[in-house]
C-alpha cells in the first residue's frame, strides 16, 4: 500500500512532536516540515530526515495531507488552501477564531471528500478511550483543568486555550443540546481571561460545572461524572479511571455499600494515536474520531462563554 504523503505546518513545541511521528509510521511519508523561522524549520527537518521549508504553498501539489500547527488566527487561511487544493487536513484546536470560518472549511472538506480532523487531543486519552460501555445518561459533570502560565496558547483566552478540550469532551458525552450558559471569570496576568468557570447546562437535564486556569501552581486535569449508576473519576493527567457504583450489600439498613474499581494506564502516545486515526480516516474513506463538526460544536460554545466573560 503506497504511503501517504505528509507534512507539518508550523513545527513549534507541539508541530515538533507530530513530524516526529509522522517520520516514524510505516504508512506516512513526511515529505517536509514548514515554519517561518528558518532554524527551527531546519532543526526539526534534520531530526526527522525531512525537508525544511518557509513557504507552505510549495507543498500544495507534493503532499497527500497534513498537520496544521500555526497560531488560531491563521487557521482558515491555511486550512481552506489545503482543502481546496484536495489534501486532507488536520488541524490543531480551536478549529478556528469564528464558527463562520469553521463553516466554512466543513463545506469545503464535503465539497472536495476530504478528511477535515480536528486535533482535540484529550479525545485519545487512553482513561477516556476506556470509558467506551462505562458511560449511561450524565446527570452532572464536573472538571477541572489547571496549569501554571506559559506563552504557548497565550494568543486566546484559557476558554480557547484549556477549557475548551473539556468541552469538547463533555458535549460528545451528554450528546444533547445546550440550554443555557453562566460563566465567571478574570484576566490576571494577560489581557485575556486567565481563569473562568462556566455552569453549561444541557436541554435532557445534565448540568456540567467546568473551571478552567492559566495561573495556578500545580497542573491539575481532572473531571467527575455522576449517572445513575456510578460516579466516575477521570484523572486526565495520571490516566486514571475510578469507578464507583452501589453494591450488593448495606452499610446501614437501608443504604448499600460503595464499590470500587480504579485503572491506571500506561504512558500512551496521544499524539501518535491520534495522527493514526487520521491516516486511517483517509485510507478507508471514513469519518474521523474528531470531526469538523465536532471542532465546530466546542469552538460555538468556547464562544458562548468568552462573549459571557467580556471577551
Amino acid at each position: 500500500m503506497d504511503k501517504i504523503r505528509t507534512a507539518v505546518i508550523g513545527v513549534g513545541y507541539l508541530g515538533r512532536f507530530h513530524a516526529q511521528k509522522y517520520a516514524a509510521l510505516d504508512d506516512s511519508e513526511l515529505v517536509a516540515v514548514v515554519d517561518i523561522d528558518p532554524d527551527t524549520a531546519a532543526n526539526v527537518a534534520k531530526e526527522c530526515n525531512t525537508e525544511a521549508l518557509s513557504d507552505y504553498h510549495e507543498l500544495l501539489n507534493k503532499v497527500d495531507a497534513v498537520s496544521i500547527v500555526v497560531p488560531t488566527q491563521l487557521h482558515h487561511q491555511v486550512a481552506k488552501e489545503f482543502l481546496d487544493s484536495g489534501i486532507h487536513v488536520l488541524l490543531e484546536k480551536p478549529i478556528t477564531v469564528t464558527v463562520a470560518e469553521a463553516d466554512a472549511l466543513i463545506e469545503i472538506a464535503r465539497c472536495k471528500q476530504r478528511v477535515l480532523q480536528v486535533g482535540h487531543l484529550e479525545r485519545f486519552n487512553s482513561a477516556v478511550l476506556a470509558l467506551e460501555g462505562v458511560l449511561k445518561d450524565p446527570q452532572f459533570i464536573e472538571s477541572h483543568r489547571l496549569a501554571p502560565f506559559t506563552l504557548r496558547g497565550a494568543d486566546v483566552n484559557v476558554v480557547l486555550d484549556l477549557m475548551i478540550h473539556d468541552i469538547d469532551i463533555i458535549q460528545k458525552m451528554v450528546g444533547s443540546p445546550i440550554a443555557s450558559i453562566d460563566a465567571k471569570g478574570g484576566a490576571v496576568l494577560t489581557e485575556e481571561y486567565d481563569i473562568a468557570n462556566a455552569r453549561i447546562k444541557f436541554e435532557n437535564g445534565c448540568v456540567a460545572n467546568v473551571t478552567a486556569s492559566r495561573v495556578s501552581m500545580k497542573p491539575q486535569r481532572k473531571m467527575r461524572i455522576f449517572q445513575p449508576d456510578a460516579y466516575i473519576s477521570i484523572d486526565f493527567q495520571n490516566k486514571i479511571l475510578s469507578i464507583h457504583r452501589k453494591g450488593e450489600k448495606e452499610i446501614f439498613p437501608g443504604i448499600p455499600e460503595i464499590t470500587s474499581e480504579e485503572s491506571v494506564f500506561e504512558n500512551s502516545d496521544a499524539i501518535m494515536a491520534e495522527l493514526r486515526a487520521f491516516l486511517d480516516a483517509i485510507r478507508n474513506d471514513t469519518l474521523p474520531p474528531v470531526t469538523g463538526e465536532d471542532g465546530r460544536e466546542a469552538l460555538k460554545t468556547a464562544i458562548d462563554i468568552s462573549e459571557q466573560l467580556g471577551g
